[in-house]
């Protein structure tokens, strides 16, 4: 007699990290070339690009400058916080789930 052996496999559906935008709030007192040097510095943009995101800060009161997996968004938006209050600045960062 001969044995019958089932093999169960279980499927484990692992979520993908969930991504977050890290937003500026434009004010009035922050500059734009401060803006533009931050996301060249800490998010890797080109100057096109850095110039770009700051215009649209400027134009519509806030911007997303990147997506990130949550430890990420969060750090840069607190490297972000430290390098604006470090020039007196009161740039305001939000990191938000998409």
């Amino acid at each position: 007699m001969t044995d019958i052996q089932t093999l169960t496999k279980e499927k484990i559906k692992l979520d993908e990290p969930g991504m977050y935008d890290v937003i500026f709030l434009n004010d009035n007192i922050t500059t734009m070339e401060f803006v533009v040097k931050v996301l060249k510095q800490i998010y890797n943009k080109t100057p096109e690009q850095a110039q770009q995101i700051t215009t649209n800060i400027h134009q519509d009161g806030q911007g997303i400058v990147g997506s990130y997996v949550h430890e990420v968004a969060e750090q840069k938006g607190i490297e972000t916080t430290l390098a604006a209050r470090q020039e007196n600045f009161p740039l305001q960062v939000k990191v938000k789930k998409q």
